[in-house]
């Protein structure tokens, strides 16, 4: 039952992990179009 728990446990972790990396992933690409898009306009 302990590992179980701890499984759970890493999917969770790593569930909310990769969440986060592909929020900060969407970031940094919509920072780079404002700066692309800010370029093209001067």
């Amino acid at each position: 039952m302990k590992k179980l728990w701890m499984l759970i446990g890493a999917v969770l972790l790593l569930g909310v992990t990769g969440c986060n990396t592909m929020a900060g992933l969407g970031k940094d690409t919509q920072a780079a179009g404002s700066a692309l898009e800010n370029a093209a306009k001067k």
